[in-house]
């Protein structure tokens, strides 16, 4: 099962808040308030997403975090490689792979096809896509058969 961490999670729930109040800065205990989340967890989520470059940090009385681009130009392959590090659901499909197998393998280029479908997906979902709460409902198609993905609660 693909999943992403639960930290993961709580960091969308993170950049969610800070994309609605752009035109403030939020203080690291205002989010955990805001979003019932832990201080000590909403701090080392800023650290990283600051890291990473998809919040920036202003230090002083005033100071806190804010986005650092505009929500649509934050994808959910910027916020998974900040906090899990690049999409990779095989050895051979990390960059820094080194599978023993790899030179005899003859399923490896399959596993790496559908890794960069994966990755293409999560660029193609924007912030905005991913706090927008009555968006379509995507429709995949597995071995030729329509899925449809439920919403939670509905």
């Amino acid at each position: 099962m693909l999943r992403i961490s639960k930290l993961t999670d709580y960091g969308t729930v993170v950049l969610a808040h800070l994309a609605s109040n752009q035109a403030t800065v939020c203080s690291a205990a205002e989010v955990a308030a805001s979003t019932g989340l832990a201080l000590p967890t909403v701090s080392k989520l800023l650290k990283l997403l600051a890291r990473a470059d998809l919040v920036v940090s202003t230090r002083g009385a005033n100071g806190g975090y804010r986005l650092s681009r505009a929500p649509h130009e934050i994808t959910a392959a910027d916020v998974i490689d900040a906090l899990e590090g690049p999409v990779s659901i095989t050895e051979c499909s990390a960059s820094d792979g080194d599978c023993e197998h790899e030179g005899v393998c003859s399923v490896g280029d399959a596993w790496q096809r559908v890794n960069v479908a994966i990755r293409r997906a999560l660029q193609d979902i924007t912030l905005n896509d991913l706090i927008r709460s009555n968006g379509p409902v995507p429709t995949f198609r597995f071995a030729g058969l329509p899925i449809t993905v439920e919403k939670n609660g509905n």
